[in-house]
């Protein structure tokens, strides 16, 4: 028996963008009063997320005390870098914090309810609760941020700025709509948490450094399969003037936040298009 979809596209999505925003904050405040309700929770996992973020910047201070730089970029260049991922991460971590369950929402059944009623099935799914340790990585990120700021040298311009803002959006719209790929998978083959660990780790690992320090073919695909270099590396480059030591043009590193946005909009339409795959639990 085939899923309440049955192939055909869900009503709600063709809900306006303003209907659908509006109803996305108010379910969102509504999630978020629920979770502040237990304050030593909500204390202990906010804790965490600054701990767990903090402890990678952390590491790469520890390895650049004892050698100059990485590929060239000194401790104040990869903690800009770093920073500007991490802010980029805490960014999608607020929409879509949820998605990483989608696949345990699917075996239980759940996402039935998500199709009878008339909201888009996806603004439901991420805002079914909040994870408070985002909060962390949203205060490490900004304070990581206004420190590396002070730090790195960088020409601080009108256009630098505006870009900046931008990149901080398309960066969070590239991690995000690899973690939206990953969680459409959950239609078809209901366990994605290890792939969803797997991505999870790459953009930590490999984003939070100079790409080229990794060799010219892991730099190829993570630029072009895996969007881990529009996150913040292509980014960092531009606002630190170090586009002349990329492997692409230097227009491909201006144009990161439009290439994280498109990838997203692809994502998204993906993402209900494996929807039509959902088949109710026993079904």
């Amino acid at each position: 028996m085939t899923g309440p979809l049955e192939g055909n596209t869900h009503p709600a999505v063709k809900r306006s963008f303003t209907q659908s925003l509006s109803l996305y904050w108010t379910l969102q405040k509504a999630a978020l009063r629920a979770e502040t309700g237990y304050r030593f929770n909500f204390v202990l996992l906010v804790v965490m997320g600054v701990v767990y973020q903090g402890s990678g910047i952390a590491f790469i201070w520890v390895v650049l005390s004892r050698f100059d730089s990485i590929g060239s970029w000194t401790f104040s260049d990869v903690a800009f870098l770093y920073s500007l991922r991490l802010l980029a991460h805490a960014v999608w971590m607020v929409p879509f914090n949820q998605m990483g369950s989608l696949d345990l929402t699917v075996r239980e059944g759940r996402f039935d309810i998500y199709l009878m009623r008339p909201l888009n099935p996806l603004v439901q799914v991420i805002t079914g609760r909040v994870r408070m340790n985002i909060l962390g990585d949203v205060i490490t990120g900004v304070t990581m941020f206004v420190f590396a700021v002070s730090a790195a040298d960088v020409d601080w311009t009108v256009v630098k700025v505006l870009y900046l803002v931008l990149a901080v959006l398309g960066g969070a719209a590239a991690e995000g709509a690899v973690v939206m790929l990953v969680s459409a998978l959950s239609f078809r083959f209901l366990h994605t948490w290890s792939a969803h660990a797997l991505t999870d780790n790459v953009f930590l690992l490999f984003g939070s450094y100079p790409l080229h320090i990794f060799g010219a073919a892991t730099t190829w695909l993570l630029t072009w399969t895996v969007p881990v270099a529009f996150v913040a590396y292509l980014p960092a480059s531009v606002l630190l003037g170090r586009t002349g030591d990329l492997a692409v043009h230097p227009a491909v590193a201006w144009a990161a936040p439009a290439i994280g946005f498109l990838w997203l909009f692809v994502a998204y339409r993906i993402w209900f298009r494996q929807m039509r795959h959902y088949q109710s639990t026993g079904s």
